[in-house]
């Protein structure tokens, strides 16, 4: 039977390679995500060598979409969001709003790409990868800190902002020639807006007492796999309703995440599909590699390099300004000007839905993909620039007032709750 071990070559070369590429990463003091994506170049049409089923790798990529809008609906917290919306939310909406205009004008005016192509590019430029920012954070021991509750609510903030968006678009985006209707077009909008917003709240207060009751119902049978099984099967299944209505995996993901992050075993749903949520992560990323074309970098050097620059130097300098108009201290604005400088899924995510609406083409979504590539190789350089401008809190002088308080905080960390009935 031709073809019968795809799955199985995909899997074992996708893994295999992003463990060897990811330890390099990892030895060069470079995020494990670019050995994913090299790993993915290296298994792609677009090298020599093995070639991996380009059709089924979609299909597991978006798994992987749906294991990482799971993920991020479950480590979602409203209250954390409410402490620091002030800054998050304008902050968030600002910097995608300067983003996207900074692409429509690079791409409208330097690249010759329609409006409609120029602002989508725009768009998925302004948007950084929430998995990035969270690593970059723990390294530094900041995801605890003022400066990690606003940077991680900014993505919060960015994240539903992209949710709406993968829901939205395929209504918005017309093929090129066809006549658009306005009023069929806003009867459609508004349509879908309220199926959407009655399927949220249908799954905020339905889903949100029969999911608990239904998690706590699988606990009682005391079996690990069955726990494991009902976690993946209520977040794939309303996933797949999601995408039945709205045809987005990620809203329903991200709800059936947020619902059960609400629950008193959420803490436990996020553990057990852990292991699963970064496979298939590390299958989504190996699977974008395969699409890039490594030959952008030579055919359109300044073109990558225009899309790389709006990444670092223009979201750093937006974020810089909105920090400013807010009065956020130094270290403060720096860090989260460094935090952002970068693009990761969700910009693979828009750009390969551009894609497949037919409003972007391949050279454009590689320009995305090399941008993703390279900020997430530079990010580390870019803390340490920002930390040589100031953006490393100083430790506090012995003896004053913020050592003895620093003091306090540490021994109350090092105490932590009963080891016994944690």
């Amino acid at each position: 039977m031709p073809h019968a071990d795809s799955l199985i070559l995909t899997l074992v070369g996708g893994f295999v390679l992003a463990f060897v590429f990811g330890m390099l990463a990892n030895r060069l003091k470079l995020s494990p995500l670019v050995g994913y994506l090299v790993a993915g170049v290296a298994v792609g049409p677009y090298t020599g060598g093995f070639v991996a089923d380009t059709e089924l790798a979609p299909q597991l990529a978006e798994i992987g979409v749906i294991l990482l809008m799971f993920g991020v609906g479950l480590h979602f917290s409203p209250r954390d969001l409410m402490q620091v919306r002030k800054v998050a939310v304008p902050g968030a909406l600002v910097q995608i709003a300067v983003a996207t205009v900074l692409g429509w004008a690079l791409g409208r005016v330097v690249l010759g790409l329609g409006d409609v192509e120029a602002l989508l590019m725009g768009f998925a430029l302004s948007v950084a990868s929430t998995v990035v920012l969270l690593r970059a954070l723990e390294e530094r021991k900041q995801v605890k800190g003022e400066v990690g509750r606003i940077a991680v609510g900014w993505l919060i903030v960015e994240d539903m902002v992209i949710v709406i968006a993968l829901v939205m678009l395929p209504m918005i985006i017309v093929p090129a020639g066809t006549q658009t209707d306005l009023a069929a077009l806003g009867m459609g909008i508004g349509w879908t807006l309220l199926k959407v917003g009655l399927f949220v709240a249908g799954m905020l207060v339905v889903g949100g007492k029969l999911i608990p009751w239904l998690l706590v119902r699988i606990a009682h049978t005391r079996s690990r796999e069955l726990f494991t099984l009902g976690v993946l099967a209520i977040a794939l299944g309303i996933a797949w309703l999601a995408y039945y209505l709205f045809h987005s995996f990620a809203l329903g993901a991200f709800l059936a995440g947020l619902v059960m992050n609400a629950s008193p075993l959420g803490h436990n749903a996020a553990e057990r599909s852990l292991p699963l949520r970064d496979a298939f992560a590390v299958l989504f990323f190996v699977s974008v590699g395969m699409l890039f074309d490594p030959m952008i970098l030579v055919r359109q050097p300044w073109a990558v390099l225009g899309v790389l620059g709006i990444v670092i130097i223009g979201k750093s300098l937006a974020a810089l300004a909105i920090a400013r108009v807010f009065r956020l201290d130094r270290s403060t604005g720096l860090t989260v000007a460094a935090s952002l400088a970068q693009i990761g899924e969700f910009s693979f995510i828009l750009a390969a839905l551009g894609v497949s609406l037919g409003a972007m083409s391949r050279e454009t979504h590689d320009l995305i993909l090399a941008a993703a590539l390279l900020s997430i190789s530079l990010n580390p350089f870019v803390f340490l620039f920002t930390d040589r401008m100031g953006g490393r809190p100083r430790p506090p002088v012995s003896g004053s007032p913020e050592a003895k308080q620093a003091a306090i905080d540490h021994k109350a960390e090092m105490a932590g709750p009963n080891p016994a009935t944690a």
